[in-house]
């Protein structure tokens, strides 16, 4: 606030803006002193007014935020204690059900199980030896390796005892095929064959004489029409042998009627270790060759990558020949005739073509392993091991027994072996489970009153 004071004058007067003389000043300038004095008072006024009103905004908003920060407190606290209650209402439910569970003999059992078979598997066990002991681990698999390049040299000698065998079986083969083929008859020694159920096939007194005389009849008879050989000897062990049936096509058996002999022939010594099929025809209308080959591969070493895995020989790949059909015979294709039509003209033509066609002959035709190492397919890869698979089995099964194969007496052992062998695991299965029980009822210890889930534990 202003204040005007005249120096000198002693008649001051004091008002609320400050000290002043009335004597000495004029009205104009006694009411400029005034208004001057009093101005800051007025301005001073809204100001208060101002500031109160907004100390009492900010005493509302602080009120309103308190009250606004209140209730989220309260919903957060509301929310904690759902959370929780929750939390523990699901807590309590799986206790309980955990608690069920663990009352559940069979699911008891399972997990007793499942913890047995992962306790004791060898990876587990191995884990956890000491490094030393797996150091030494190492070094016997080093040396089953060596046992492994042991075992290949083991089957080529092999290999070189079935080829020096081979020609020892070579002129009872040849001798077999003068037989079939009527090229020789055989002596009465060597024709003389007693069955097993001769005994019991013999009939007595009149019956006997019967059939004897029928008999006689019988050969008379053949004589007259005696036949060439054993008509049909192989093309029969075809028919036989379901693994070469399937692939006889209709077309393909009189073909196979002229088929003379099958010959197993083995690599050279020094020559990788390899076996032949060689199959002899008579002369006929369907193709000039009088020999079809087909030549198998086969390694005897270890595989480096997994030489573990090591069992023997294997194939590795197979090699055919070119059939020289005759014109208009070639039973491994067929012709087809398609019409196609002109786009431009609307013409109609026929046109012929050839495409592969299912027969036994195909098997002249094998697949070829590719050298580059790129895989086959899986139809390829399964087409290829079965070719195998069947090259396998006329050199070990169908060559050697031909005559049991013709007659039936090889396939019927065969059938009987695999019967037995699947016999024989039932009856095995059947006795451990009978085993199992006969420990359960004599065991005093467990409770009769427990359920039959636990008896099978």
């Amino acid at each position: 606030m202003a204040r005007v004071q005249s120096r000198g004058c002693s008649s001051l007067r004091a008002n609320r803006g400050g000290l002043y003389c009335a004597g000495c000043l004029s009205v104009a300038q006694w009411e400029a002193a005034f208004l001057t004095a009093a101005q800051p008072e007025r301005e001073s006024l809204p100001e208060r007014s101002l500031s109160a009103a907004g100390g009492a905004v900010r005493r509302r908003d602080a009120r309103v935020d308190t009250s606004i920060q209140m209730a989220d407190n309260s919903k957060a606290e509301d929310a904690t204690s759902d959370s929780v209650e929750a939390a523990k209402h699901a807590s309590d439910k799986k206790e309980k059900l955990a608690d069920q569970v663990m009352q559940n003999p069979q699911v008891l059992a399972a997990l007793q199980e499942r913890l047995d078979n992962s306790s004791h598997t060898p990876s587990s066990y191995i884990e956890t030896l000491p490094k030393a002991v797996k150091r030494r681990i190492d070094a016997l698999k080093q040396l089953q390796v060596k046992c492994a390049h042991i075992e290949a040299k083991f089957y080529e000698e092999v290999h070189d005892l079935e080829r020096k065998y081979a020609a020892l079986y070579q002129p009872l083969f040849d001798k077999r095929r003068d037989f079939v083929i009527g090229e020789a008859e055989p002596t009465d020694a060597e024709s003389e064959w007693h069955s097993e159920n001769e005994e019991e096939e013999k009939l007595a007194g009149d019956l006997k004489n019967k059939v004897v005389i029928e008999e006689k009849e019988a050969a008379a008879a053949a004589e007259e029409s005696n036949p060439k050989g054993i008509p049909d000897f192989w093309f029969t062990i075809f028919r036989n042998v379901d693994m070469l049936s399937e692939l006889v096509q209709e077309y393909d058996e009189p073909i196979l009627k002229h088929l003379q002999d099958i010959k197993v022939k083995f690599s050279e010594p020094g020559q990788p270790m390899s076996f032949s099929l060689e199959f002899y025809f008579e002369p006929n209308d369907y193709f000039t060759n009088s020999v079809l080959t087909k030549t198998y591969k086969m390694k005897s070493e270890p595989d480096k990558t997994d030489p573990f895995s090591f069992e023997g020989p294997e194939i590795v790949d197979c090699e055919g020949c070119t059939i020289e059909w005759k014109k208009g015979k070639n039973v491994t294709v067929k012709t087809i005739k398609k019409k196609q039509k002109h786009k431009g003209r609307g013409t109609v033509r026929t046109i012929t073509k050839q495409v592969p066609n299912d027969s036994f002959f195909n098997f002249f035709s094998p697949i070829k392993v590719s050298g580059d190492g790129e895989s086959l397919d899986e139809d390829s890869e399964f087409t290829l091991a079965t070719d195998f698979e069947i090259g396998h089995f006329f050199r070990e099964r169908i060559v050697p027994r031909a005559v049991l194969y013709f007659t039936g007496e090889a396939i019927e052992d065969d059938d009987n072996f695999e019967e037995g062998e699947e016999g024989e695991e039932e009856e095995l299965e059947g006795e451990e489970e009978g085993e199992e029980e006969e420990d359960t009822e004599s065991d005093p210890k467990k409770d009769s009153s427990q359920p039959a889930e636990c008896k099978q534990q």
